[in-house]
């Protein structure tokens, strides 16, 4: 019952987030901040890690959460590196909740414990995301069910916050298969799925071949979370398997979408930082205002999942006119 009780708190905030990303535009509604760019593993396809970095001092990650509270950013989600390395993650949690913000970690599970699961749950943690690469650990990635597969048990049986386990097809996965395993042993457990296509190094596509299209497809099909049925009506994920541009929508990045580096840098995404990597203490509702009419030259071949599930509330309006740089359009935009 009291789960219940929880998830039935937690859809209504997020209803509200909705509506009020509806009703007003001038506010970010999804911002992914790196409260630490260590990680304890070495995916080959991953370009946001490294061996040795600092935790970001507690106290600035503080000031950043209550600048995004007074620019009404509605979802706050930590990410790295890997985030569980930060010793007072629970304590960033709070303050994010504090201000009333959804809050979500994206973690390797590795450090998933009961004791832990508990500490998020009192921290007031609403999601959690592991991302499952394949069923046995290989020179790709070791994020395994055959390591991760407790993991995945002690989630379902702890934790009261919403847990989603993303499984990937791309180039360089080498059993595509295996996206289809994790997914229905994730399940298996009660827990919500979906299913990403790795991006290159600039966030582009590679496109699937048809093996990896059809497993995709069963995996996508499977989805029973919120995002899960978004990419599942959603043409971007068509689009993007079949190798074509998705040239409709508008990537509102910098606005509706932001990522905070460990510098406290705001970049349009993890695969695009230095642009426009203003101080997120400077950042104003001027700034969020040009970025919301700013095309993004790297839009037609994007794969960031989360970029296009934001942009959907903004799709019926508001076409972009703004060249990268803040320049006037001079040819007719993307329709």
């Amino acid at each position: 019952m009291r789960r219940g009780w929880l998830t039935f708190q937690r859809k209504m905030r997020e209803m509200r987030a909705v509506a009020y990303g509806l009703a007003h535009k001038d506010h970010p509604i999804l911002v992914h901040m790196i409260p630490i760019r260590r990680c304890n593993l070495s995916c080959t396809y991953c370009n946001e890690f490294d061996d040795h970095s600092p935790p970001v001092p507690t106290e600035e990650m503080f000031r950043r959460i209550d600048h995004l509270a007074g620019l009404e950013t509605s979802i706050i989600t930590l990410s790295g590196g890997e985030p569980m390395l930060h010793p007072d993650l629970d304590d960033i949690i709070r303050r994010i909740r504090g201000h009333g913000m959804i809050a979500g970690v994206l973690t390797n599970g590795y450090y998933l414990m009961p004791d832990r699961i508990q500490r998020l749950n009192d921290a007031g943690l609403d999601h959690l995301q592991i991302s499952v690469d394949n069923v046995q650990p290989d020179d790709v990635s070791k994020k395994s069910l055959k390591v991760l597969d407790k993991k995945l048990a002690m989630l379902a049986q702890y934790a009261d916050f919403h847990i989603n386990i993303n499984s990937v097809l791309g180039a360089e996965i080498h059993r595509p298969e295996d996206a289809l395993e994790v997914a229905q042993r994730a399940q298996q457990y009660g827990l919500a799925t979906t299913v990403g296509i790795i991006h290159d190094g600039s966030g582009q596509l590679h496109p699937l071949s048809p093996h990896q299209t059809s497993i995709f497809e069963q995996v996508r099909d499977l989805g029973k979370s919120s995002f899960g049925r978004i990419n599942k009506y959603n043409p971007f994920q068509d689009y993007l398997v079949k190798g074509k541009a998705n040239n409709w929508w508008w990537c509102r990045a910098g606005a509706r979408y932001l990522y905070i580096c460990e510098d406290g840098l705001v970049h349009y995404c993890s695969q695009q930082r230095g642009h426009p990597a203003i101080p997120l203490e400077q950042y104003t509702r001027e700034d969020i205002r040009r970025e919301y009419m700013t095309e993004k030259a790297c839009a037609p071949y994007c794969t960031i999942s989360c970029v296009h599930q934001v942009s959907v509330i903004d799709r019926w309006r508001d076409r972009q006119t703004l060249k990268f740089g803040g320049k006037p359009e001079g040819t007719e935009a993307r329709m």
